[in-house]
Parts: C-alpha cells; sequence; structure tokens
C-alpha cells in the first residue's frame, strides 16, 4: 500500500492528492516538466480537483491555470464552481 503524504519537499514521498494515480514528487514534477499539452492539462486538472486550494500553488501558477482554463475545466469535477472565480 503506498503512504500518501503532505511533505512536497520529499522527492520519494507521494502526494496525498495522487491517491488514484501514484507517483512521487519527483516524478510528479518531472511528468508535469516534459509532459505533452494534453496530458499536463490532465495532471494540472488531478492537481485542481484533489488537492487543498492553498496547496495547488506549490504545483502551478495562476498563469498557468488561467492559460488552461478552457481544457482544463471538464478535469474538475465537483471542485469546478470553487475554482470558477479565477477565469
Amino acid at each position: 500500500m503506498t503512504r500518501l503524504d503532505t511533505d512536497f519537499q520529499d522527492e520519494n514521498a507521494v502526494p496525498y492528492f495522487l491517491w488514484d494515480d501514484p507517483m512521487t514528487v519527483r516524478e510528479l514534477r518531472e511528468r508535469l516538466r516534459t509532459a505533452s499539452e494534453p496530458e499536463r492539462v490532465r495532471l494540472v486538472g488531478i492537481i485542481l480537483r484533489e488537492a487543498r486550494d492553498t496547496d495547488v500553488w506549490a504545483w502551478v501558477s495562476l498563469d498557468e491555470v488561467l492559460r488552461l482554463w478552457p481544457q482544463l475545466q471538464r478535469h474538475l469535477g465537483r471542485r469546478r464552481a470553487f475554482w470558477e472565480f479565477l477565469h
């Protein structure tokens, strides 16, 4: 069983919000850096949907959320209304 963590400084920790797609902090940072646009949108959508709003900004910038907004909306599920104020 994977241990989920809130320590984003530990490169080997699995962020708590990746409960359904576990990867380490290191792996997530690498994927965010190198992923294709559709995969990056999917990952940012997971972060916005599953992470605490204060933790989101450790992974993504407001500018990026605004730029990706049209593609992100379908990935936000129950959290969409919460994030709509950004747009």
